[in-house]
C-alpha cells in the first residue's frame, strides 16, 4: 500500500477491523519511511453487468434507478420499503452471482413484475403499464384480466427463476 504522505510502500498494519456497515475492512497502517499513519478500507469488489436496453444501448446498473421504479409502483400502497430493499439485494446477488457482462433491461423488467405480482396487484399493474408501455384502455383491461386468471389458475408467480445474459 502506497503512503500518501511520502509514496513509499514501505508501511505496516497496526489495526483491522470491521468497518461500522460490515461491507469492508478497516485497516489502520503506519509508514516505515515517514512514521505518519493513515487509514484504508478493503472491500469485496461487486461486478454488476451492464444493462442492454431496448434500443441496443449500454448502460450501467443503478440501484438507485430500480429503486425509484418500484418505489413509485408502490407508492401509497402497503409495501413494506425494507421489502423492496431485500427484493432489489436478492436482486443484485443473483446478478453478480451469473459472471455475465451484459443482461437485458427487459430481464430486470421481468424480474420487478414477478416481485410486485406477488406483492400487490396495484403495484404491479403501475409498474407493467410502464414497462410494457400500455396505449389503452384495453391493455389495462387485459392485464388485469390475465392477473386474475392466474391468481386464480396458478398461484403465485414464480421470482427465483435464472437469470439470462450474454
Amino acid at each position: 500500500m502506497k503512503c500518501p504522505f511520502c509514496g513509499q510502500l514501505d508501511n505496516k498494519v497496526i489495526d483491522s477491523r470491521l468497518s461500522r456497515d460490515s461491507m469492508a475492512i478497516r485497516r489502520r497502517r503506519e509508514c516505515l519511511v515517514c512514521d505518519r499513519r493513515f487509514t484504508t478500507y478493503e472491500k469485496i469488489e461487486e461486478h454488476i453487468p451492464m444493462l442492454i436496453k431496448k434500443d441496443g444501448r449500454r448502460e450501467a446498473y443503478s440501484r438507485v434507478k430500480l429503486a425509484r421504479g418500484i418505489t413509485t409502483a408502490t407508492q401509497k400502497r402497503p409495501v413494506p420499503v425494507a421489502e423492496i430493499e431485500h427484493f432489489i439485494d436478492q436482486l443484485e446477488r443473483q446478478l453478480q452471482e451469473t459472471g455475465y457482462n451484459e443482461v437485458k433491461t427487459s430481464e430486470l423488467g421481468e424480474r420487478v413484475s414477478d416481485f410486485l405480482r406477488a406483492t400487490d396487484d396495484v403495484a404491479y399493474v403501475r409498474f407493467t403499464s410502464v414497462y410494457k408501455q400500455f396505449k389503452n384502455l384495453e391493455d389495462f383491461d387485459r392485464e388485469i384480466r390475465q392477473l386474475d386468471v392466474d391468481k386464480n389458475t396458478k398461484g403465485e408467480p414464480q421470482p427465483d427463476k435464472p437469470i439470462k445474459g450474454r
